[in-house]
């Protein structure tokens, strides 16, 4: 028999390829974004609660779930073309008349919520076909086998070298690994490790447009390096410094989803407004892996560089001693003004 990390790895790649999935031996859903299956149609579909929102469907939504996926009945039956466009902004306006749709009690809330969270590990849109006929076989998972995917124990390192770079030339990097997690995520030590003092740490996720290309729509890439040399400077006055480079592009939403947001923020809509229009949570970052991270080096307390006093709370919340936030705040450009504006105005950056 397979582990449950293992079936949470296989339904992940079924979602990338189009095939079905079935919660708790019952519950098949197809995706919509990928869905391979000639002629499938179903009565309803699964979508999730932010997307219902530009869908006008909040009003439907029971009031003491606010944040639950909705289950939507149409008219006709849905087929993947039609779930396409409804799990898709980009086709808004190439299919603006869509409904009238009717939101149906949810009876498989835990089951729907882990859905959810499978299409944004898997980098899809959250949308599903729900029961189609034809599905295919499909690949077989619990609720519960999501929870013992993302448990952090799984987490070590697998191997660690030096590594010179130009902010300090004698830096060591040290690379994790997770057996069912294709995500590998690395720390960046500066200086010598010291019990008697607190590290300066970034937690730093992984931005492909801003720390490789150099996009000025965001902040990444100058914090990246901002934080290099600081962690330098701790380093040649006697202290040490950890940063975590987390696999997590796009605060959790994966690379293509980014740019889908992207795209829609250059159609006016801010960063907060373009995810959940797209039906994804503004911050989807896995904070137990960076604990995890931290308690594989040996660091315990630390002095956290960030401008956000959410993810302070965040750390702390998985067992981390956070002795300091350090702010990190760089100038802004021409181009990335109104996402630090979004950022303190909606997500409570202290800017």
């Amino acid at each position: 028999m397979t582990s449950p990390q293992r079936r949470v790895a296989l339904a992940i790649d079924a979602l990338r390829h189009g095939w079905p999935i079935r919660l708790d031996g019952a519950l098949t859903l197809l995706p919509a974004e990928t869905g391979f299956a000639p002629g499938a149609t179903s009565r309803t579909m699964l979508i999730s609660a932010a997307r219902a929102v530009t869908l006008k469907l909040a009003n439907q939504r029971e009031a003491a779930v606010p944040e639950a996926p909705v289950l939507i009945r149409g008219a006709e039956r849905f087929d993947l073309p039609l779930a396409r466009a409804l799990a898709d902004p980009a086709l808004d306006l190439a299919h603006p008349m869509k409904g009238p749709f009717l939101a149906e009690p949810l009876d498989w809330r835990e089951a729907a919520a882990a859905a959810m969270e499978l299409a944004r590990l898997a980098g899809i849109l959250p949308a599903f076909l729900v029961d189609p006929d034809p599905a295919g076989e499909p690949t077989d998972l619990s609720t519960a086998d999501l929870s013992a995917w993302k448990d952090t124990v799984q987490l070590t390192i697998a191997t660690r070298a030096r590594l010179p770079v130009a902010a300090a030339e004698e830096a060591e990097i040290v690379a994790f690994r997770s057996a069912d997690d294709l995500r590998e995520h690395v720390a960046l030590v500066i200086g010598q490790h010291n019990s008697d003092r607190a590290p300066l740490v970034r937690l730093h996720s992984e931005c492909l447009t801003g720390d490789i290309l150099g996009s000025l729509k965001c902040d990444c890439g100058p914090q990246l390096d901002a934080a290099l040399r600081a962690m330098a400077d701790e380093a040649a006055s006697g202290g040490w410094g950890v940063l975590l480079y987390l696999r997590q592009e796009g605060r959790g939403i994966g690379l293509i989803n980014k740019l889908r947001a992207y795209r829609l923020q250059d159609q006016g809509f801010d960063t907060v407004d373009a995810n959940n229009r797209l039906g994804l949570p503004t911050e989807a970052r896995d904070f137990p892996v960076a604990a995890r991270m931290l308690a594989l080096l040996g660091v315990k307390a630390i002095r956290l560089m960030t401008n956000n006093p959410a993810k302070v709370s965040a750390l702390q919340a998985t067992g981390v001693e956070v002795a300091e936030r350090v702010p990190h705040q760089l100038p802004p450009n021409p181009h990335n003004a109104r996402y630090l504006d979004t950022k303190r105005d909606r997500t409570g950056h202290l800017l």
